[in-house]
């Protein structure tokens, strides 16, 4: 059985690709066409094994992601198998595949969720995720501007990102951030609220990938509760595990304010109505989404063979 490692990964597929091949497994899904397995944790002495797979038919394959997290840092295996005849295919470095999907989901749900002319992206975090996030914002979107907020950034961050992204970058305050955002991405590790959500104008779209544990939160209810549409990748994992939406208060959250990626890729679900409208996107991060990258790889390197 081949193991491929992160250098293959990021050099046998783009973002644009990933994005591609995540849309078909989401809409696979949101269609009935494939299934999911809940995260499972179980931790002792400090050492946490995380579990989650998936099984996606219409593309071949079927998988499980297997993590560990020591000291606050993961690392993280994938096995694939091919659903034809069952077989092992490969295992996986999945670094890279998890950095890639979590900014092409992102992406996905923008595209339904965000306004077509946002100009203005708010980072909150500028580690593996908010970078990566950072690049695929700005092809997706015509950005004039990047404001981070990470107080724990590098002084040459912004340059850095402004090179890779090709708009300018500045470090910033949390309220200068989010002060006239399109998009806010929340990519951070704060168990706490990031900013405010009275601070988020009309028409703004936020993506919340930092957090999977329901302990913890990047936003407050203010934000929920002025979202029209809050959009996760699976209700039965994301209700489980998200902070965000366990925490918040009991009155916040409203059942039909809650959708599925499935149900807005599908057309199941209009996702934004209205140019006013403030949008939400809350990632815990699935199996699907490590599958089927991890199946285009494998489907990619074999074409090439």
């Amino acid at each position: 059985m081949q193991h491929i490692t992160d250098a293959v990964v990021d050099a046998t597929i783009t973002p644009e690709q990933a994005q591609a091949v995540l849309l078909d497994a989401f809409e696979r899904f949101g269609r009935g066409e494939a299934a999911m397995q809940e995260r499972i944790r179980t931790e002792a002495g400090g050492v946490k094994l995380s579990t989650l797979g998936a099984v996606i038919p219409g593309q071949e394959v079927a998988g499980a992601k297997v993590y560990t997290t020591i000291k606050g840092q993961f690392t993280f295996v994938i096995l694939l198998f091919s659903t034809v005849d069952g077989r092992a295919l490969a295992s996986f470095d999945a670094g890279a595949i998890t950095r890639l999907r979590t900014a092409a989901c992102s992406v996905i749900a923008a595209r339904h969720l965000a306004r077509a002319g946002a100009r203005r992206l708010a980072l909150f975090g500028a580690g593996v995720q908010g970078r990566m996030h950072a690049q695929q914002m700005a092809k997706a979107f015509a950005l004039h501007d990047i404001r981070v907020c990470d107080p724990y950034a590098s002084p040459t961050v912004a340059e850095e990102l402004q090179a890779l992204c090709g708009v300018p970058v500045r470090l910033c305050g949390a309220d200068e951030a989010v002060d006239d955002a399109d998009i806010v991405v929340t990519a951070s590790r704060s168990t706490t609220p990031l900013f405010g959500g009275a601070q988020l104008k009309p028409g703004a779209f936020v993506a919340a990938i930092g957090s999977s544990l329901p302990h913890t939160r990047e936003l407050d209810d203010t934000a929920l509760q002025r979202a029209s549409v809050i959009a996760v990748e699976w209700k039965p994992q994301t209700l489980r595990e998200a902070g965000d939406l366990v925490l918040a208060a009991p009155e916040v959250l409203r059942e039909e304010q809650i959708v599925e990626l499935g149900e807005l890729v599908t057309g199941q679900h209009p996702g934004r109505q209205d140019d006013s409208a403030i949008t939400l996107y809350k990632s815990v991060g699935v199996g699907l989404e490590d599958v089927a990258l991890a199946g285009l790889v494998w489907q990619r390197l074999q074409a090439g063979a």
